[in-house]
């Protein structure tokens, strides 16, 4: 039975027009959830108050800063040497058994269980470096996950670019290193970002791992030295322990907010880069 190639490719793009309208579906139809739920408590006051009688009450200042310091932390410690493992493997070597062994370890890297960075952290950071659960733990546990998401992206991303760039600014008489951070990272800067917005959210969403190293007290953190909880931490805590299911709603509302306002710059800062370069 043969079939008319007009009428499968129709099918077809039915067919994918259902599932990307899916796909949009279930994302509004949990920012609805969260939106409903948790707008009750939603005010300036909840987000720059100190929580109360255990988080039944209160704010959440101290835990939008503890996911603001964690992040950035994560960031300083994993960026540059994700982006510098990413530019040796593609810019200042060739294809070996030991650039194997490193993109071996960074897939590896990549399926651990965010409960087994947890345990390594509490283990190495908490314990036997004598960091004692603290900001700085967490930090450093959450840039070793974070890690192989902002290698393996930088990578493809400096792939990317033609090989005709570097061969022009080669000619030009410009050295290896001028190529590499004035032709190939700002084109392949759109890419690069997309891998650094994608571990900004595994970092804002992941508990596991920070319970175990950062704690989760609800004090402000004012070193690194200090534990603290982030906002993943506080709703987890907040609902799984039954404290309170409002404000453990008006916390998700807030973190979903963020993680929204985080992709819409990065896509507004993707576009400035690829009309700046392109």
């Amino acid at each position: 039975m043969k079939f008319n190639p007009k009428t499968i490719n129709k099918l077809v793009k039915v067919s994918l027009n259902i599932q990307a309208i899916f796909t949009v579906f279930i994302l509004v139809a949990i920012v609805l959830i969260i939106f409903i739920k948790g707008i009750r408590h939603f005010n300036l006051e909840f987000i720059l108050g100190y929580p109360e009688d255990m988080g039944r009450h209160g704010g959440i200042f101290p835990a939008i800063i503890g996911t603001i310091f964690l992040v950035v932390l994560s960031l300083a410690f994993a960026t540059p040497l994700g982006l510098g493992t990413a530019i040796y493997l593609t810019e200042y070597t060739k294809e070996t058994t030991f650039t194997k062994i490193i993109r071996f370890g960074v897939e590896s890297l990549a399926g651990i269980p965010s409960i087994l960075y947890g345990l390594f952290g509490f283990i190495f950071f908490v314990i036997k470096l004598k960091m004692g659960w603290s900001l700085l733990a967490g930090a450093l546990t959450m840039a070793i996950m974070i890690l192989p998401t902002i290698i393996r992206t930088s990578e493809e991303a400096i792939k990317s670019v033609p090989k005709n760039l570097r061969m022009v600014s080669f000619s030009l008489g410009a050295t290896k290193w001028e190529t590499v951070t004035k032709v190939v990272l700002p084109s392949s800067a759109p890419g690069i970002l997309t891998g650094i917005m994608l571990s900004i959210g595994r970092a804002v969403g992941e508990t596991a791992a920070v319970i175990f190293t950062m704690g989760s007290s609800l004090r402000l953190p004012t070193s690194l030295s200090d534990s603290g909880r982030t906002m993943a931490v506080h709703f987890y805590i907040l609902a799984r322990e039954g404290i309170s299911m409002e404000m453990a709603y008006s916390t998700a509302l807030v973190l979903v907010l963020s993680i929204l306002f985080i992709n819409i710059m990065a896509y507004y800062l993707m576009n400035k880069f690829i009309s700046k370069y392109s």
